[in-house]
Order: structure tokens, then sequence, then C-alpha cells
């Protein structure tokens, strides 16, 4: 009940925004100076930005978006008010520019906000009459919407801004912090804190953030801070396992490491807690100490031989640490530290060095294929606006960018979902189209109660409408279009029945293009992604065992995008220190996977058994395979490593391998695997100095293991899975 009062209070804020900007705008532009074109304008925009975007942010970033988005609005007024002249030039542009705009969602969650309102501004200028002479008014009107938007969106009962994703990273690393600390006291197992770390674990994944809030841009500052989301659930998840056993007597080396993850944790925390920039050199300069405190633990580790147990444990807390260095650094780097990257794998932070020209290119590359949900969404959404605006072109319909609108504002990524709409939206433009032609009819010829109408209007329909779904949003707002244009010029009950007309048309076109392209929507191309990304995670597995074994020079198992099998693949870089085939792959694949996954989660699921599939297991599974051929590889093979263990690790590494090529088809009953652990015949063997990265190899192939069976599993439950 508290929710949808909150809820509705937000709703009513917004709708109070727009109703004020569009009242100080239009009135004055057609009643005072009786210029209709610019009043259209001014009625448009903050309806295009504050109703039909989705922009992120509390009030003062919405207005600073507003802004900034205004002059590519005045662009697509000029583009579409030249392409008016003829219906052919204007589909022609519609296809481009809506191509154009819905793909550049992939770019980050401000673009994908504004997206939808830059389309309304090509809209409207592309359709007749051809007046080249209005473009003064036209930009005039659009300036003047945008500015009063822009105002009492910062203003006019400014919503309270919300916590930025990176206070959940630091409330997080405090948590961490603590548990690390409460292991070094050797406080014994405690389930409690384990649960408690797994649910701070959930709270950051991205399916938990509202969609503009997600660090999902191709800057610098949203990678980085995705990065340490990512980091930050695995240290989580690492911390669970330890404070889940009893700690290791005397193991000094492992509590002093412990306390060095406990104080980066908190220091990190403070820093994204504050915020603080600097142009250059490090935001977190005293997490140095952690680099240090992992180079003297793995010096220690290799001198006297210890069980295999305190080996386990050890190498877990190593983990653990390498998750909390990554973190620290991809904390600083989204605060706009400049990392020198010293000792830390560079293909890890591969963005560290990139201008944002570079990482936005590399995100339009990454997502120009087929398989991507991105590109089949915008292709989608350009053929509709397209066919639409043919549609309206060539039958001469009366005010046709209404079925434009239509496809803009109805289209779902899933033939199902549109067919919803569609429905709703027929039905509430139905009831709208009738109420307003008893308006009409009511009210004839006089504009003084459609002015007097227009104000509560609005906020009814910008307050109803996003709460009510399609068919509240589509009926009340034919009643807002009709007491505006029925001031602009005289009417008859007729505008009503052309809007019902244009909604049905639009709808029917949106409902074609659904069923026609990618119909299924992300719940079809899930598979195939995960799939994808698992078939390029298991020859990194065995190249990573083998480079860890044999030398950074003897793996052989990347995989080509064809599944063609090149060398070199064994470490994180080639010879000529570039990123090597096999993780170029793995990582481009686990990009697709999350942009999949991220639309799947906005999507029903088609049944049961699928809804409970643990998809984020999956990204998991990738993520931890790309971290372990990061850090795994970090001496040039094991000389003097037994034919046994070597043969182990290659067998192990195998088994995980074929494991996750069996799970890529998600068999009906999942996968089952274990890793055989070192034979401890063979570990007497190992000399002291080897059997440590040996069983860093086994950890990592365990946890990889536990990713494949939670997410090859239908009836694993995502909520008992800790990411």
């Amino acid at each position: 009940m508290a929710e949808g009062l909150s809820a509705m209070a937000r709703t009513g804020r917004h709708a109070a925004h727009v109703t004020a900007a569009t009242a100080a705008g239009f009135y004055p532009a057609l009643h005072l100076l009786d210029r209709p074109v610019a009043g259209i304008y001014a009625l448009f925009t903050p309806i295009a930005f504050g109703i039909l975007s989705p922009l992120p942010g509390a009030g003062r970033e919405r207005a600073a978006t507003v802004l900034r988005a205004v002059p590519a609005a005045a662009v697509l007024v000029v583009l579409g008010t030249v392409l008016a002249v003829g219906t052919w030039p204007a589909v022609a542009g519609m296809l481009a520019v809506g191509f154009a705009l819905a793909f550049g969602s992939a770019c980050g969650p401000r673009i994908a906000g504004a997206a939808p309102g830059l389309q309304l501004f090509y809209i409207l200028a592309c359709f007749p009459p051809y007046e080249p002479g209005t473009l003064p008014q036209r930009l005039v009107g659009l300036a003047v919407g945008g500015a009063f938007l822009a105002l009492a969106e910062a203003v006019l009962f400014p919503d309270a801004p919300e916590p930025p994703y990176r206070t959940r990273i630091a409330d997080a690393l405090d948590l961490a912090a603590r548990a690390a600390s409460g292991v070094v006291r050797g406080e014994g197992p405690d389930p409690g804190t384990a649960a408690r770390l797994g649910a701070a674990g959930r709270e950051l994944r991205l399916s938990r953030l509202p969609a503009g809030a997600r660090p999902t841009g191709a800057g610098r500052t949203d990678r980085a801070l995705a990065q340490a989301g990512a980091a930050t659930r695995r240290l989580l998840d690492q911390l669970a396992l330890l404070a889940g056993h009893a700690p290791a007597p005397g193991d000094t080396a492992s509590a002093e490491l412990l306390r060095g993850i406990a104080a980066s944790c908190a220091e990190t925390a403070a820093a994204l807690r504050r915020g603080r920039r600097r142009r250059a050199g490090r935001v977190l300069a005293g997490p140095q100490l952690l680099e240090e405190l992992v180079a003297d633990f793995l010096k220690s580790r290799a001198g006297a031989p210890a069980p295999r147990a305190v080996l386990v444990r050890r190498s877990t807390v190593l983990t653990a640490a390498v998750s909390a260095v990554t973190v620290r650094t991809a904390a600083s780097l989204a605060l706009g530290g400049r990392e020198r990257l010293y000792g830390l794998p560079r293909e890890q932070f591969w963005y560290a060095a990139e201008g944002p020209a570079r990482l936005t290119a590399v995100r339009i590359r990454g997502n120009l294929t087929r398989r991507s949900v991105v590109f089949q969404n915008a292709l989608r959404t350009a053929l509709g606006l397209a066919l639409a605006r043919l549609v309206a072109g060539s039958l001469d319909l009366s005010h046709g960018f209404w079925v434009l609108l239509a496809v803009l504002t109805l289209g779902r990524t899933t033939a199902g979902a549109t067919w919803s709409a569609v429905r709703a939206a027929a039905a509430g433009t139905l009831a709208g189209a009738f109420a307003a032609g008893l308006l009409i009819v009511g009210a004839g010829g006089s504009s003084a109660v459609y002015a007097a109408l227009l104000v509560p209007m609005m906020l009814v329909a910008f307050t109803l409408g996003p709460l009510g779904g399609p068919a509240w949003g589509q009926g009340l707002f034919t009643l807002v279009v009709a007491t505006a244009f029925a001031q602009i010029a005289p009417v008859t009950w007729r505008l009503a029945e052309a809007r019902l007309v244009d909604v049905l048309t639009g709808s029917a076109i949106g409902l074609l293009c659904g069923l026609l392209a990618w119909p299924a929507g992300a719940r079809a191309e899930i598979r195939h992604a995960m799939s994808g990304l698992l078939r390029a995670a298991a020859p990194l597995v065995r190249a990573t065992a083998t480079a860890v074994t044999e030398g950074a020079g003897s793996g052989k198992d990347g995989a080509g995008e064809n599944g063609t099998v090149r060398s070199g693949a064994g470490r994180s870089t080639a010879a000529d220190g570039s990123p090597s085939p096999g993780v170029r792959l793995t990582l481009h694949r686990l990009r697709i996977a999350e942009a999949a996954y991220a639309q799947y989660r906005t999507e029903p699921a088609p049944d049961a058994a699928e809804a409970a599939r643990d998809w984020l297991a999956v990204l998991d599974h990738g993520s931890r395979t790309l971290v372990g051929a990061y850090w795994l590889p970090r001496t040039d093979g094991m000389p003097g490593l037994p034919p046994e263990a070597r043969r182990w690790a290659r067998e192990a590494a195998e088994g995980v391998a074929a494991a996750t090529v069996r799970a890529a088809g998600f068999p009906p009953d999942g996968v089952r695997v274990r890793p055989a652990p070192l034979p401890p015949e063979v570990a007497e063997r190992v000399p002291a100095p080897l059997l440590a990265p040996l069983t860093d190899v086994e950890v990592w192939l365990r946890a990889l293991a536990r990713d494949l069976e939670a997410g090859s599993s239908p009836q694993t439950s995502q909520a008992q899975q800790t990411p």
C-alpha cells in the first residue's frame, strides 16, 4: 500500500512538472502571440521528454538531460522539415533516424531514456504540409518547451535523488570489511553472516535497479562501476565461503591478508560515498598496500608445506584478495583516477586507457550483430516507424503522425506483449474518442472551454496514464489532444474519429512488425546468447589450466568465432600484448548475453521451469572464467611438476570444459560436474612451491562447477544462488 502511494506521489509530481511546462509555453504562443506552430512544439516538447521518454535520475539530473537533448532534437526538427518535401524522402529519413536512435540505447541509459522523445521530433516535422518557412517557429517552440520543462523538473516539487549504484557497492563493501575482520578474529562458522553476504550480493544485481540507474553506458565510468559491482559480488561470495567454515589455527599469512582486504574494502567504500574525482593519479592511494600483501602472501605460500585444507583455505583467501584488488581498481577508475595498473592484468581493465570515442565505437561494433537484442529492437522499431510513415503518407491520413506515435508507444519486445498492449490501447482509444466526441459536440467552437479544461485534463492523464497502463494512457491522451487541437483550429467530432483510426492503424502496423521481426524477444535469444557464452568459455578453461602448469606459450585451445581452434589463448594477452582470441571472444559473448539477460528480465517468462533457471549463474560462470584467465597464469609454467599432477590438472580442466559444452545445450536434467580433487598421493610428490598454485586451479574449477550446476538446472531458484 505504501509503495503504491509513493509511486502515485512520484507520478503526480512528474505530471505537475509536465503540465506546468506545457501550459507555460503553449498558452502564450497560441493565445498571446498567435503562433500556432510554435504552440504545437511547445506543447509536445514537455510531453516528449517528460512522458514519452523515461529519463533517469531525479529532478536536477532529468533537467540536465533535457537541456542536453534539446540541440539533438533541433537537428531532428530541421531534418524532418527538409525531408517533408515528399513521402519517400520522409520514409527514408524515418528509417535511418529510427534505427540510429533506438540502437543508441546500447551506449547508455540516458541515451536510451531520451531516444523515444527524440523520435517524436522527427515524426512531427516530417509530415505535410511542407513548410520550411515555419522552421523558426518550430525551433522556438522546442526551445521554450525544453527550457520550461527543465525549470519545472529542477524547481517545482523536486524529487529526492535516488542513491547511486556506487552507494550500494559501498554498503556491500562495508559488510565485506566486517565479515573479513570477523574471519580474522576466528569467530567460527557463521551461517548468519554468510546469509547477509549473499543477500547483499543479490542487491548488487543490475536487475534490482531502475533501468536508468544501471551502469550500462559505454563510457569508462559506467564500465568501471559495473566491473566494481561484479567483483564485489564475487568478493561477498568468497567471504561467505570463508565465514561458513572454521578458521585454520596459526595461519598468520591468511589473517594478515584478510586484514588487508578489510582495510581496502573500508577505504574503497568511503571513497565511493565521497564520490571524489581527480584529473590524474590514484583516487585510492592506501590500498596499494593490499597488492603488496598479495605479493608477500604468494611468497609465503611457496615456503614450508601446509596441509591440504589450509592450502584450500589460503587459495580462497587469495581469490577474495584478487576480487578486493579488482574492486579497488575499478572504483578508482570510476571516480576519475588514472591507475598505472602495475602488477595487474591489463586486459581486465582494458578500457582504462581508452577515450570516450573509442569506447563508444567498441560498444557499437559489438552490438552490430543480428544476435544482439539491441540490434533486433532497433531494426524492429525502425521498420515499424518507416512503414507507418509510408502508410500515413500514402493514405493521406489526417493527423498521420498519430499513427507513428502509436507504433512508438505500443511496440514491445515480444509479439505477445505487443498484442496485449494493442488490445488495451484500442479499447482505451475507443473510450477516449467517444468521450472526446461528446466534449466537442457539447463545447462546440468555444476555445475558452478547451483552454480551461486542458490543464486539469493533462494533470489527470499524465498521472493516471502511466499507472493505469495502455488503456488509460491512450484514452486520456485522446482527450488531451482533442482539447489542445480544438484551441488551434475549429474541430468537429471527426477529430476523435481520426484519432481512433490513426491509433488503430499504428497498432496494426506495430503488431505486424512484432510478429515478423523476432516475435519472441529476448526469451528466444537468451538461450542462444548463454549457449554462445558457455561454448566460448569452455576452451578458455582448458587453456588457462594448461597455461598455469605448462606456461603461457602452451595454450592451444582458444576458439574463434566459428568454433575454429586458435593458438595462444592460454593467457589473457597474446605475445604482442593484445587480448588473446579466447579472451576477446568470451568477453564479447559475455556482453551480448548480459544485454539479452537485462531485456529478458523485463519480459514475462514462458513457463515456470524457464523462469526458475538461474541465467545469472551462467553469466557468473563466464565472468569467473575470464577472471581465472587474467589472474591464474602468473608464472611461466611449473618446471619440476610431476607428470601425474600435470595430467590431473589437464583432466580436471577437461572435465569442467566438457561439462560447460554440455551445459550449452541446456539438457532437461541439467549438468552435474564434480572436478576430481588432487589425489593425496600425487600432492605428496608435488614440490611445496608448486602445490599452492595447483590448489588455486582446483578451487577455481570447483567454483566454475558450482556456477554450471546452478545455471544449467531449471529447478534451481534464483534466490538460492549467490552471484
